[in-house]
């Protein structure tokens, strides 16, 4: 599988990296009849996503900004994803894997759900030196496969993250990883089966994230890029047909696998009765909405 457009490629050839990074987002190896899902989509969905998931209208773990909606969008969680199987040609996960306590069930459902698939992730050395509150992995590859460590908290080596704060992040952060965006971040595509290891299963990633009260504002150079980006998105994504989209062809109960049922402004399990609501023509497909402080 190509994992590269002709314009990543030679824009990283004559050194610059971080355009080339930027255009991944409109990337995606797929034709135009492919139903591509992306789980974790947050308020910046790759163009070429027909279908949307996140588990959060807002959210801190995204930094509050506002679930994009723009084409059929479903409310759910990663580790129980409310589609039917293979009913997907790709599906997208970017961003979304280190959030997860249970990898192994996370990486399961994208298999269950998807013939084929791009997972990107920070890299595990990033994640370890310059941790998030609310990432749970370390992951990297080795081996072409994913190496994934569970984090028994939010900062696995705290001399270490003592040390590199001191006198190192502001270099990497502010000019190394700028520019060689590739080497800190894991791309992962995989097809028909998603080969990874967890080298401590047995840890416990469930942890209750530090609580932080102040909401990060975008900077004028994020949104500009954004802007541009938008403009760009129009000439990759399936606006039409995304209108076409109908979810309830799509979408299985997520508690017990049976078909679902459109009865007024929610869905209904025909097999165990579970009722989902549709709010703003958005399914909640989870028995009980889950608040994100």
């Amino acid at each position: 599988m190509k994992t590269e457009s002709l314009g990543m490629s030679l824009l990283r050839k004559v050194g610059f990296e971080s355009t080339a990074w930027s255009l991944r987002r409109l990337y995606c190896p797929v034709d135009k009849n492919a139903l591509v899902l992306e789980v974790g989509s947050g308020g910046n969905p790759y163009a070429r996503s027909n279908v949307l998931l996140d588990a959060y209208e807002e959210t801190r773990e995204r930094h509050w900004v506002p679930l994009v909606s723009d084409r059929p969008t479903v409310l759910g969680f990663g580790e129980q994803l409310p589609f039917r199987d293979k009913i997907f040609d790709f599906v997208i996960a970017s961003h979304v894997l280190e959030h997860s306590p249970d990898p192994e069930k996370f990486l399961s459902e994208l298999q269950r759900v998807a013939k084929a698939g791009y997972i990107e992730t920070p890299d595990a050395f990033v994640e370890r030196v310059n941790p998030y509150r609310d990432h749970r992995l370390e992951v990297t590859v080795r081996n072409g496969e994913l190496l994934i460590r569970k984090k028994s908290g939010w900062v696995v080596e705290p001399d270490t993250v003592e040390f590199y704060e001191d006198r190192v992040k502001l270099l990497l952060t502010g000019e190394v990883i700028p520019r060689h965006p590739f080497l800190f971040h894991v791309r992962f595509y995989w097809e028909g089966k998603i080969p990874f290891r967890i080298v401590n299963p047995d840890t416990d990633a469930t942890w209750q994230a530090p609580v932080v009260d102040f909401k990060s504002n975008v900077s004028t150079n994020v949104g500009l890029r954004m802007l541009l980006q938008k403009i760009f998105k129009r000439a990759y994504s399936q606006k039409t047909r995304n209108k076409t989209i109908n979810l309830k062809e799509l979408l299985q109960c997520p508690n017990c696998g049976g078909k679902i049922q459109a009865t007024g402004d929610e869905f209904v399990c025909q097999s165990c009765n579970s009722l989902f609501p549709i709010r703003n023509g958005v399914p909640i497909m989870f028995t009980q909405q889950v608040t994100n402080s």
